[in-house]
């Protein structure tokens, strides 16, 4: 795996620097092994993972497929898995077996709790932009969605003009509200704003009358829509896209070890196809709750996973 090589380099550059030094010096004494060389110089996050025998992963408790939590209150989910995989290659580059300490994060604290330490990986449903990227490094992207508006059935609300007047839930900290923001301001739409914590209070606003819509990315939409049809109530999810939001998984910005770690291990989960099977499962077959949301992969996302699996990074 390229992490390996990475690893075997880095070992190398930093062997040869100290042969010369002690060529230099007259010195003759045996070269350090890779294996026992290269911890020695590790940095950021792998040195941390290295030294405490963890991996601290953010997760979401709400964000269906993605990030949320089972009937045994346990993270699943599309990116939970990814990360999963991303532990084990982090695991390889540092030579040890981690554990995963799993640390619950909302939309409005998870950049924070990147930036801070508290969590090493964000594993949730979470838009990789430029605002973000100047405090948090992204992964390549798993998946791409945008902005739309969920409502009961039978509601007058098709589009975005619609919406004017009305009010819409939308939850803090997330790229939905900015949306939402700069759409009432630029078509004065007199939008009654509710900004909620979590998407599943957005969801139960609609569902007992208290907003007329709710606004969050559409996979997240389906996902609710998928997780609550035992609960009674009919929802659609209506007009046009109102953001691009491309997802990636969060870590800590200057970080050039872990930042190739991750890169070597996504284009080698999309070389052999992981990518593509954890898609189908969380997408297309049934969920634990025995729905399922029934969505092939977009020609976009497949166009990225093939352009990673050749190296090239989105």
């Amino acid at each position: 795996m390229k992490t390996q090589r990475f690893w075997a380099a880095l070992a190398l550059t930093s062997l040869l620097a100290v042969t010369a030094a002690r060529a230099a010096e007259d010195v003759q004494t045996p070269a350090p092994a890779i294996d026992n060389f290269a911890p020695t110089t590790l940095t950021g996050t792998l040195a941390k993972a290295r030294n405490t025998g963890t991996i601290a992963v953010g997760y979401r408790d709400a964000s269906v497929p993605f990030s949320y939590l089972d009937a045994r209150k346990q993270p699943i989910g599309y990116s939970i898995e990814l990360c999963k995989s991303l532990v084990s290659a982090i695991g390889d580059a540092v030579h040890k077996r981690l554990d995963i300490r799993w640390v619950p994060v909302t939309p409005e604290n998870r950049i924070d709790a990147v930036t801070s330490g508290r969590v090493d990986l964000e594993c949730g449903s979470t838009t990789s932009n430029l605002e973000r990227q100047k405090r948090v490094a992204f992964s390549p992207i798993i998946f791409v969605a945008g902005t739309k508006v969920l409502v009961k059935k039978g509601s007058p609300i098709t589009s975005f003009r619609d919406l004017a007047g009305k009010k819409v839930a939308v939850t803090a900290g997330t790229t939905n509200e900015k949306a939402l923001r700069d759409l009432d301001k630029k078509f004065g739409l007199g939008l009654q704003l509710q900004v909620v914590p979590d998407h599943a209070e957005g969801f139960a606003r609609v569902a007992d009358g208290r907003a007329d819509a709710f606004a969050t990315d559409d996979v997240l939409l389906y996902g609710l829509i998928a997780e609550n049809m035992t609960k009674g109530g009919a929802y659609q999810v209506v007009g046009d896209y109102l953001s691009y939001d491309p997802y990636g998984i969060m870590y800590r910005k200057n970080d050039p070890q872990l930042a190739q770690v991750v890169k070597d291990a996504f284009q080698q989960l999309a070389a052999d196809g992981e990518i593509e099977r954890q898609y189908k499962r969380w997408f297309l077959s049934r969920l634990p709750s025995g729905t399922s949301l029934d969505m092939p992969m977009s020609a976009q996302l497949e166009s990225i996973i093939e352009t990673m699996a050749g190296g090239e990074a989105q």
